[in-house]
C-alpha cells in the first residue's frame, strides 16, 4: 500500500471501529480489554488522546508525569474515559477520522498498528469476531522486526508465527498458529484469550 493508500485505510479503520463503539452495552464498555489495567473505555479514550490534545497540552501532562510516557497516557486515558459519554468516544474516533496524527515513532504505518492493535485489544476480548481487512493486516505484518519485539515487549525467543488463513510467517522454533490479526496482537506484546492460538509454546501468549 501507498501513503495515500494507508492514510485511506486509517480513516475507514477508525470510522468502522467507531461505528462498532456505538453498539457496545454498558457491560461491554466497562469489560476487561486486552490492555492490561484497562477497560474498554480507557482503551476507546486513549485512541483519541493524539486528535484532542495539542502538542504544548501533551508536553504538559508529560512533564507532570515526569517523563514517565506510560504514566502520561494511563493517567490520560482514565480521566477521559471518567468524563467522556460512550458516545462522545465514539465520535471522538469518527469526527477525526481523516486526521493526521502519528506516534512519535514509526511513521504512517504505526498511526495505522495503532488504530488496528488497540481495535483488536477491544474486540478479542470482548470475542466479537471482527476480520480487520487483509491489505491493513500486511502493512503491519511487514513491520514486525526484533526491533518491533523489543519495543513492544514481545518475546518471541525460539517460537516461529504462523498465519493459518493466509501466507505469512516470522521466526524460527516451535510453532505457535493462529489467525494473523491474531499473531499480529502477539507480535505487538499481548496475551489472548484461551482457544485463539495453537502450537507447544501458546500457554507462554495466553491471558491467565
Amino acid at each position: 500500500m501507498d501513503l495515500v493508500s494507508i492514510r485511506r485505510a486509517i480513516a475507514a479503520e477508525r470510522r468502522e471501529l467507531a461505528d462498532l463503539l456505538d453498539t457496545l452495552t454498558a457491560e461491554q464498555w466497562d469489560a476487561p480489554s486486552l490492555c492490561a489495567g484497562w477497560r474498554v473505555r480507557e482503551v476507546a479514550a486513549h485512541m483519541s488522546m493524539g486528535f484532542r490534545y495539542p502538542l504544548p497540552a501533551v508536553l504538559w501532562e508529560l512533564a507532570k508525569a515526569r517523563g514517565g510516557l506510560h504514566r502520561m497516557t494511563d493517567r490520560l486515558a482514565r480521566k477521559d474515559a471518567a468524563t467522556a459519554s460512550t458516545g462522545e468516544l465514539a465520535a471522538f474516533l469518527r469526527d477525526h477520522a481523516d486526521h493526521p496524527w502519528k506516534p512519535p515513532v514509526g511513521g504512517i504505518e504505526a498511526a495505522l498498528g495503532h488504530d488496528v492493535i488497540h481495535g483488536l485489544d477491544i474486540t478479542a476480548a470482548l470475542g466479537i469476531d471482527r476480520r480487520v481487512p487483509e491489505e491493513r493486516l500486511r502493512v503491519l505484518l511487514g513491520t514486525v522486526s526484533p526491533k518491533s519485539l523489543k519495543f513492544f515487549g514481545a518475546d518471541l525467543d525460539g517460537v516461529r508465527l504462523r498465519a493459518d488463513d493466509l501466507d505469512w510467517s516470522y521466526g524460527t522454533g516451535a510453532e505457535l498458529a493462529g489467525a494473523a490479526q491474531d499473531l499480529l496482537l502477539v507480535a505487538y506484546g499481548r496475551r489472548l484469550p484461551p482457544g485463539r492460538l495453537h502450537g507447544e509454546p501458546r500457554a507462554r501468549f495466553v491471558v491467565a
